[in-house]
């Protein structure tokens, strides 16, 4: 059988034709572009989900950091609290031996009615024990390890005198 087709017809389908062909190679070539596009995307998601569980594994570490660090910082804050507590207690330390080292060259003895009634370091606390035992509070008068007394030391109620430590001399009621 022979089959008569006309010209107009063939130039027809041979046009349907390449217009078939060139959408089949622009599907094809659409097709292998989402393919890569997938193959990208699925790529880039493993990378997230890999970046992702590094964060997380990063994020325990730094938390377990953090907590040991705190604990570190709260040992050292006592630390210190002690540290300063120690600092302090060596100060008063340091400060009662620099006094003990700073003794007096001297003393003061009061007497009473010429008889020894106390020793003290400074004059000042011989007047106030002389005054707590009744003594006045004014009319002291300054007297010296060199000099006499005008009057007897019986007849005096209360007296004062000097006495350099590392001797006994000078000591008279």
């Amino acid at each position: 059988m022979i089959a008569a087709v006309r010209t107009r017809t063939l130039r027809a389908l041979r046009t349907g034709l390449s217009e078939a062909e060139a959408e089949a190679a622009a599907a094809r070539a659409e097709s292998e572009q989402h393919r890569t596009e997938a193959a990208l995307a699925t790529d880039s998601a493993i990378r997230a989900e890999t970046a992702l569980e590094e964060l997380r594994a990063a994020l325990a570490r730094t938390t377990a950091d953090a907590a040991r660090l705190e604990g570190e910082l709260e040992t050292l804050r006592a630390q210190s609290l002690l540290d300063t507590e120690d600092r302090q207690a060596l100060r008063t330390l340091l400060r009662l031996t620099r006094k003990q080292n700073n003794r007096a060259e001297r003393v003061y003895v009061l007497f009473h009615f010429g008889e020894l009634h106390s020793v003290h370091t400074t004059r000042d606390a011989a007047e106030i024990a002389a005054e707590a035992e009744g003594a006045p509070r004014d009319g002291w008068t300054s007297s010296t390890t060199c000099c006499a007394s005008p009057s007897p030391a019986s007849e005096v109620p209360w007296r004062i005198r000097p006495l350099p430590l590392g001797g006994t001399e000078g000591v008279t009621a």
